[in-house]
């Protein structure tokens, strides 16, 4: 009667075995797809740092705008017509022969 238990006990140990296996790869699966590091992140990352690129490259651009009127405006050179053009429009004047449009 010994005999005849062992394979039984061989086949659940066998299924136990399967089952843990295939539960692992499940969860390990499952971790590398959809886990804090997981491959859906992954992209969740790239695409914020498109985003983030872009958004860097539009205020580089603004600055470099923001310097270069700065340096208009500055002692060392003084654009008259920028220095006319912004006092204009900080002060809302303008002469008696000129249209204004709002």
């Amino acid at each position: 009667m010994h005999n005849q238990s062992e394979p039984a006990h061989r086949r659940f140990g066998g299924a136990l075995f399967a089952t843990a296996l295939i539960a692992t790869m499940g969860y390990l699966s499952f971790a590398a797809l959809q886990g804090e590091h997981g491959l859906f992140r992954l992209f969740q990352i790239e695409a914020q740092e498109a985003k983030l690129r872009s958004e860097l490259a539009a205020l580089k651009s603004e600055r470099a705008a923001i310097e270069n009127k700065t340096r208009r405006l500055s002692d060392r050179s003084l654009d008259l017509d920028l220095l006319d053009e912004q006092a204009r429009k900080v002060l809302s004047l303008a002469r008696t022969d000129e249209i204004l449009i709002p």
